[in-house]
């Protein structure tokens, strides 16, 4: 049972075989999930009303009500949690067409612990947002900000969404690309159908065709079962080809080969499978440049290009920041069951000055660290300096953004005194007797930089 520190969610693991159940509550107790357990359909219905979980892993093949009975009485009363299927490999077109009924993934036996548990991850973190208060405004999970810039990629997704149109998303790391495809998806016609999603620069280059098109059982070494690939997995719905500037040149012509006609060639396949996908790419290469080098077909570009969406990194809305770390503060308190807290003033003002190399997949850990670590209530100023590990570089990205002799002299000084400051608590006559200046000095400079005061610190 995991302890209240590491807990991730309750979870109902619905199998009728006791083997698998028990390896799975092994695999996921030990992560920090609770499991709850039903050996048949009629079972795990009661289970639901009885322990809510957040998560069910449910077997398609059980005597007497099977899986997909479960899911549809499961929707019939109103229940949205999401399901990822367990299928024998003789069953994959019944989990195929359960993804396509709304289940959220599905595994084939024998489970790849990995793949569980990144999948029943993200399928408990979406849970989540979706039920939080006051969230069901955002169009696209995350993306959340009021700038101008925020503005103009929710109208772009708006419009884009309803289209069976290719698109491409392109940005930095951490900008949000997963959930610009997330809201696309959820926006399309296609939106009752399979969303499905496959990081191409996380996949090998020799497995990547297999396991985007599928194989035949005997087509490779190692393929001791046929595998339904990825694209016959979305027919009908939506495919998020991820980082796609990392494939291969043999893996784009095949990927061309779809967008063109329609058709998928399993490896080894004597025929190809004819399937209805609309594709949304992303990379956070310039693919025009690849292009150049050689390293990517112009014909894939044109045709993944369709409409193209860039997600800008937060150096370029940093007037969202205020607003993205109240959203990563309620999130998280909510979600891990955190005591809420606010930020003081100056320590948001800390973090507008950062760099933020990392984008908002930075900022939403390093808000996570703070509200995790902090003692005080708001966080000041000092205590996220301390958390953020004091004089690191990243607190020194002012500097890297000076342009002249004189501002990067201004820069450092400034620095200087906020580090000074805080390691006095405030206390500016001591600050100024460590740093050796007249205490009226270091009150000039303090307005000449418009370094504020901490409310708790004291001046004498």
């Amino acid at each position: 049972m995991p302890n209240e520190k590491n807990f991730r969610g309750t979870v109902l693991v619905v199998d009728d075989e006791a083997s698998i159940r028990e390896s799975l509550r092994m695999v996921l107790e030990y992560e920090g999930y609770r499991v709850e357990e039903a050996t048949s359909g009629e079972q795990a219905l009661d289970r639901v009303r009885a322990s809510a979980p957040e998560a069910i892993l449910l077997d398609i093949k059980m005597p007497g009500m099977d899986g997909l009975e479960v899911m549809t009485s499961l929707h019939e009363r109103g229940y949205d949690v999401p399901i990822l299927i367990i299928t024998g490999h003789g069953d994959v077109a019944t989990a195929v067409e359960a993804t396509r009924n709304g289940a959220y993934d599905f595994f084939e036996k024998p489970l790849e612990r990995e793949r569980v548990l990144v999948s029943l991850r993200n399928a408990i973190e979406n849970y989540r947002l979706h039920r939080e208060p006051g969230v069901a405004r955002l169009s696209a999970d995350e993306l959340v900000g009021s700038s101008t810039v925020m503005k103009r990629l929710r109208e772009t997704i708006t419009k884009a969404a309803p289209t069976a149109a290719t698109v491409l998303i392109t940005g930095e790391s951490g900008t949000g690309k997963e959930l610009v495809a997330r809201a696309i998806h959820r926006q399309s016609q296609r939106s009752d159908r399979a969303l499905v999603q496959v990081n191409c620069a996380a996949i090998p280059e020799e497995l990547i065709e297999s396991e985007l098109f599928g194989h035949e059982k005997g087509s490779f070494t190692g393929a001791s079962r046929r595998q339904t690939g990825k694209f016959v997995a979305a027919d009908g719905g939506t495919i998020f080809l991820d980082e796609i500037g990392d494939m291969s040149a043999r893996t784009q012509a095949k990927v061309l080969r779809v967008l063109q006609d329609g058709d998928v060639e399993p490896v080894g396949a004597q025929k190809t499978v004819k399937v209805d996908v609309r594709v949304v790419a992303a990379t956070n290469r310039d693919l025009e440049d690849e292009i150049k080098e050689g390293r990517f077909r112009e014909d894939l570009f044109y045709r993944l290009n369709v409409i193209p969406v860039r997600t800008a990194p937060l150096r370029e809305h940093l007037e969202d920041l205020e607003e993205l770390v109240d959203y990563f503060i309620r999130r998280f308190s909510q979600a891990d069951n955190y005591p809420p807290k606010e930020l003081s003033a100056e320590a948001l003002e800390l973090l507008q000055g950062l760099s933020w190399k990392g984008n908002v997949r930075e900022l939403k850990n390093v808000v996570e660290r703070i509200l995790i670590l902090s003692a005080s209530d708001p966080i000041s100023r000092p205590e996220v300096v301390e958390l953020l590990g004091g004089g690191s570089a990243e607190l020194s990205a002012p500097l890297a953004g000076a342009k002249t002799l004189r501002q990067f002299r201004e820069a450092a000084e400034r620095l200087f005194l906020v580090q000074k400051l805080d390691e006095n608590d405030w206390n500016v006559t001591r600050t100024a007797e460590v740093i050796e200046t007249p205490r009226s000095n270091l009150y000039k400079k303090m307005e000449q930089y418009s370094i504020h005061r901490e409310t708790r610190g004291r001046e004498d």
